[in-house]
């Protein structure tokens, strides 16, 4: 399978399941992830996303050359159930990679290999990255005359300082786990060996919050990018209201003033 789904408690981890090719997405991938990312937001049970790859090299090296890009160009034409799929609807490619994709729930990304060009753009759907030390990270596509255009030019700028954003961009040069950790770009960088428990622990962190607590932050700010700060600060207090109002929000206090761990129903 190009794409495992492995539900634990309240958690769930999708790995890219395609070392032999660097955990490239093939037009079978694409259709699974979509598929798992919608299971992941429509499920009350799942509070928590982690995302790696397969293997110690590769966390995922975007696009598949041979079998998903050319459907795109029409090099190659369709073979398959999901090559007809994907050709016949090109914005699936766009929601598998969380380009056009709606989701306030959070999803942590467990970097165990290099993440270049649609793997590095995946990345800007996440919220938390941990990174493997042996990790690198970027955009080549300027190299061979194409445009990075699954979100890189709005959301990397927003997400990592302008002129660092620009030289990724520009010169389709890589960075290195401690370069990408030094503009922000990732949370932390840990051995090879030890990025999974590392991300499973943030998700473990998340879980026991209110979830509706986290998703409306996600969500406010999502939502407020780009907005004035009146605009962002009415939209806030929208969001925040109905967490206020949730029973969640009368148990979190309760279980602070009993000394105990809180119980969300996320209600």
């Amino acid at each position: 399978m190009p794409l495992l789904f492995e539900k634990k408690d309240q958690i769930v981890t999708l790995t890219l399941n395609r070392p032999a090719a660097h955990n490239a997405v093939d037009p079978e991938t694409i259709l699974e992830l979509v598929a798992a990312w919608e299971e992941y937001r429509d499920d009350d049970q799942l509070r928590c996303a982690i995302i790696t790859g397969a293997g110690d090299q590769s966390f995922c090296a975007g696009a598949d050359l041979g079998k998903l890009i050319p459907l795109f160009t029409g090099a190659r034409q369709p073979e398959s159930e999901a090559d007809r799929q994907i050709q016949a609807d090109p914005t699936l490619s766009m929601r598998a990679f969380l380009r056009d994709f709606e989701l306030f729930k959070p999803v942590v990304a467990a970097v165990n290999g290099n993440a270049i060009a649609g793997g590095f753009e995946l990345l800007y759907g996440t919220d938390i990255r941990i990174a493997a030390e042996n990790a690198r990270f970027g955009l080549q596509e300027v190299k061979w005359g194409v445009f990075p255009a699954g979100g890189s030019t709005v959301r990397l700028p927003r997400q990592i300082p302008y002129a660092q954003a620009m030289e990724i961009l520009l010169t389709g040069e890589l960075m290195d786990a401690a370069q990408a950790l030094q503009c922000g770009f990732v949370n932390r960088v840990v051995p090879q060996d030890q990025v999974m428990a590392a991300a499973e622990k943030v998700a473990d962190s998340i879980v026991k919050n209110g979830p509706l607590a986290v998703t409306n932050v996600k969500r406010a700010v999502q939502e407020t990018t780009g907005l004035t700060l009146k605009e962002g600060l009415a939209r806030e207090m929208e969001l925040a209201i109905p967490v206020f109002m949730s029973r969640d929000a009368q148990e979190g206090p309760r279980a602070f003033k009993e000394k105990r761990e809180p119980v969300f129903k996320g209600k």
